[in-house]
């Protein structure tokens, strides 16, 4: 039986090894229209040049050269070593330097406790044991260092419609995140703030769906928004701030959130 870490690996290899470095958007998995999760983690985070910042699951390298690209020192971690041969080669093409490790998130050892000032880790809980890898993250985290990661949820029925679909663009062991786990990460740290996102945004993926006739298990949809958040820069703008008062006046609809953003800060002392 495959492991789910070999099983893991093996997936991002493939997609990894069908991806131009030339074609990953730093800039714009960044922005607060493609990506408002990450933008405002990076706002919450601030200045970080000259930190010791960990990526953990680094994927295409979006985090880890944005991160390198601010004046912090990074080091990117994949289970995946294709993976990280394209983080390699983003970084080159940015003109900044980075470490990187193939690496479990939900095992840590080659990092010395208190070790780093932030650990990012974007759409990966939802891939791993989450309590292990918590608990690893808040062991590399320096006193006071702040873990700040984005995940998807797992209530709303629309986007588990779009999970069913998207059967070939996802491993099978993904566990969309559940209000126990943000209990977890909540109970771990000493500070935490949370923030959801994309609500009436989400209508983008019907758009995709029905009007664009782009299958989704052909097309990351959550990548093409990146992509094309230009061509839609209307209809997120609008929609986004709207998902912004319906989040303010009526707070227990945030469940049905596709993405939420965690920014949590270890015990000083």
């Amino acid at each position: 039986m495959i492991s789910g870490d070999e099983s893991e690996r093996e997936f991002h290899n493939v997609w990894a090894l069908s991806s131009s470095p030339e074609a990953v958007n730093v800039s714009g998995s960044w922005s607060n229209l493609g990506s408002p999760e990450s933008y405002w983690i990076s706002q919450v985070l601030g200045d970080v040049s000259g930190l010791n910042v960990l990526e953990l699951g680094t994927g295409l390298g979006e985090g880890a050269v944005y991160f390198a690209s601010l004046g912090a020192q990074v080091t990117a971690t994949d289970i995946s070593p294709e993976m990280l041969n394209v983080t390699r080669a983003v970084a080159r093409q940015h003109n900044v330097e980075l470490r990187t490790a193939v690496a479990s998130a939900t095992n840590l050892q080659a990092f010395a406790d208190s070790s780093f000032d932030i650990v990012y880790a974007a759409n990966l809980l939802h891939h791993v044991d989450i309590q292990r890898c918590i608990s690893e993250i808040h062991r590399v985290l320096r006193p006071g260092g702040i873990m700040a990661t984005w995940d998807p949820l797992q209530y709303n029925p629309i986007i588990n419609v779009y999970r069913g679909k998207a059967s070939s663009m996802r491993t099978p062991d993904e566990h969309p995140l559940t209000r126990a786990d943000l209990r977890l990460i909540k109970e771990q740290f000493d500070r935490c703030e949370v923030r959801f996102f994309w609500l009436t945004a989400l209508m983008i993926f019907i758009r995709f769906y029905f009007i664009d006739r782009l299958s989704p298990n052909k097309v990351r949809y959550w990548k093409l928004v990146v992509e094309r958040q230009s061509k839609h820069a209307g209809f997120l703008k609008l929609s986004h701030r709207l998902d912004r008062v319906l989040l303010l006046l009526l707070p227990p609809i945030k469940w049905l959130a596709w993405n939420v953003a965690v920014v949590a800060v270890k015990n000083p002392k």
